[in-house]
């Protein structure tokens, strides 16, 4: 796409290079480059990217982000003002009524915005302003000092602008000093590459994306990009917000750059300039990259429409917990009384109304809701304060309510078991939290004369509880009770076979390691349910982890004995091989199930 762009652009040759500056007018007229970097450092280019030329005026909003830093903003409006001027940038004027320039982005604001630099001496002021755009640019800058002596030589106008500033009390510093440090700044020499990554530092709320330096606070971040978008353009300002939509500042040299916060930056390098002082082909590349990327910071995206990714009941997606028939069966028909809800994306004002007005429709008809934050990047005060008065408000009116958010996107590190506090339960994951959800509705569903026991006896496992007296009492002969600890490995990937294994009682889950780096539960099984059938069956290893998940009773029929039952009790195998295939068979399924829901909402 840039190199459509480039290609668009190329064959204007109208307009000129700046000739009130010896040096610049000396430069390659028909010069081209073109950049876009992401705001995680990823450098589109095509062209002329890598050629020098010196910064000119796009120096403006960098020494007026480091007056900002240096002098805070009260301090700074002191000087000023950040109106659109109407008139041209080097125009020898100053606001009617405060006497102060019309804002930072022309010469009168950058010479005030220079004069503002804290630092011991002049040297130190300017060094402190050339490692101020390196650290926006990721690299070591430097002075152009032919460029510089051009300036100073035929800088008359921008000496008058210097000593207007003074004689009126903006400035308070010698005004030649002022007007030699905007001379050197001016003539810091960049590539089109640089600019790029100068904006995506911007884009990036003031981190440079390569070296991940901080540059400029958040908050002064905001200030400069809100200057460049009502003033960076000049008497062009109004064209280009209706045309392009992105904060932006150019500079004589022939550069312009536009930033999309949040995504990325632009730069432009082609010296033939407007009326205004602007890159020709710089603003049409511009505009055509706006059109074609959907740039335009006005474009409304669907992501900002809705902050909600997902939403299920538990009925739709179970847990991985595996539960008796006489739960599941409660599970099923009530399970829609306990609902999840995934958010993602940026949660700002637009967003987190949406999903707080969505969630808070149907979360006081419910037991329990869970609000799944895993997806969600940055959170805004205003969102994080109307997430939590819908937490308060939920649990005011009977719902329990819990959050997935391992990285305390909200703020609450600590899990709540209180059922009343509004900052809930916090879980790592969403099958947990799941799980949570169906413990609440069964607990508040199940029948009273529902049995819920939680152990049993060999010879009421449900392996072998259908079988024949005599065949029930020979199987039981073949196992072997065991008792195992909280947090004991049963088996792990890659084990051999080393049993049939009967849960008596407690539970166990099988785990499997993620591609984050995380274990995750596949299943949890009860009383009531095996697992090493698989192994036994086929006589291949272990799949997966077995852990104890409490303090765990089982019944262990070995291997050996296991394989001995075809020779010393053949239809005894036989029944014992089609119970252990309709369990797998419905473990499998189950599992399958869960497996299917989370990929269709995932």
């Amino acid at each position: 796409m840039l190199d459509e762009v480039f290609a668009a652009c190329r064959d204007d040759t109208s307009g000129a290079p700046a000739d009130y500056i010896p040096e610049l007018a000396a430069v390659a007229p028909d010069s081209f480059g073109l950049c876009l970097a992401t705001a995680d450092g990823l450098v589109y280019e095509v062209g002329d990217t890598e050629i020098g030329f010196t910064i000119q005026s796009i120096s403006k909003p960098f020494t007026y982000a480091l007056a900002l830093a240096d002098r805070g903003l009260d301090g700074v409006a002191e000087h000023i003002d950040v109106e659109p001027s109407g008139e041209p940038f080097n125009e020898i004027s100053l606001q009617p009524q405060t006497q102060r320039p019309s804002n930072p982005m022309i010469n009168s604001g950058a010479i005030t915005a220079a004069s503002l630099i804290a630092g011991r001496d002049t040297s130190e002021k300017f060094e402190r302003v050339r490692r101020c755009y390196s650290r926006f640019a990721g690299r070591e800058l430097r002075m152009d000092e032919s460029v510089y002596d051009s300036e100073a030589r035929t800088g008359y106008r921008n000496r008058a602008i210097g000593y207007m500033l003074r004689s009126v009390d903006i400035i308070d510093v010698d005004p030649d000093d002022a007007v030699d440090r905007y001379f050197r700044q001016c003539s810091i020499e960049v590539t089109c590459h640089d600019l790029a990554m100068m904006a995506a530092t911007l884009a990036d709320n003031g981190v440079n994306p390569r070296t991940r330096e901080r540059a400029l606070s958040t908050s002064l971040t905001e200030r400069v990009l809100s200057v460049m978008t009502t003033c960076g353009m000049y008497n062009a300002a109004g064209d280009w917000v209706t045309t392009v939509g992105l904060p932006a500042k150019s500079g004589v040299g022939g550069g312009i750059i536009a930033v999309l916060p949040g995504q990325l930056g632009i730069a432009v390098y082609s010296p033939r300039l407007d009326p205004q002082g602007n890159s020709v082909r710089g603003v049409s590349a511009c505009r055509e990259l706006s059109r074609r990327l959907e740039l335009h910071f006005c474009h409304v995206t669907r992501s900002a429409r809705t902050a909600i990714r997902a939403e299920y009941t538990v009925a739709q997606l179970p847990s991985r917990l595996r539960r008796s028939p006489e739960d599941s069966a409660v599970l099923a028909e009530h399970g829609e009384r306990a609902r999840v809800y995934e958010l993602h994306g940026d949660l700002l004002f637009a967003g987190a109304e949406r999903a707080v007005r969505a969630i808070e429709g149907n979360g006081t008809e419910l037991d329990a809701l869970v609000i799944d934050l895993r997806r969600v990047g940055e959170v805004s005060t205003v969102a994080r304060d109307m997430l939590e008065g819908l937490q308060a408000e939920l649990v005011r009116e009977g719902t329990r309510v819990a959050l997935v958010d391992p990285d305390a996107r909200l703020g609450h590190e600590v899990s709540s078991l209180d059922p009343h506090d509004p900052r809930g339960r916090v879980f790592i994951d969403r099958d947990t939290a799941t799980e949570w959800c169906e413990d609440i509705v069964l607990d508040r569903h199940r029948p009273a004369d529902t049995s819920t026991r939680t152990s049993i006896t060999l010879d009421e496992h449900p392996l072998l509880a259908s079988l024949g007296t005599e065949e029930r009492d020979l199987l039981c002969a073949d196992f072997q009770q065991r008792t195992l600890a909280r947090g004991e490995v049963i088996a792990d990937r890659g084990d051999p076979r080393s049993g049939l294994y009967l849960i008596l009682d407690g539970r166990v889950r099988m785990t499997f390691p993620g591609t984050d780096g995380r274990v995750h539960r596949l299943v949890t099984l009860s009383a009531g349910m095996s697992f090493g059938e698989i192994p036994m069956l086929i006589g291949k290893p272990f799949m997966n982890a077995i852990i104890a998940d409490t303090r765990v009773r089982v019944a262990v029929m070995s291997p050996e004995r296991f394989d001995s039952l075809a020779e010393s009790h053949p239809r005894l195998k036989l029944a014992l091989l089609e119970r252990l295939a309709a369990a797998a068979y419905a473990q499998m399924d189950a599992t399958v199930r869960t497996i299917s829901g989370n990929a269709g909402n995932y």
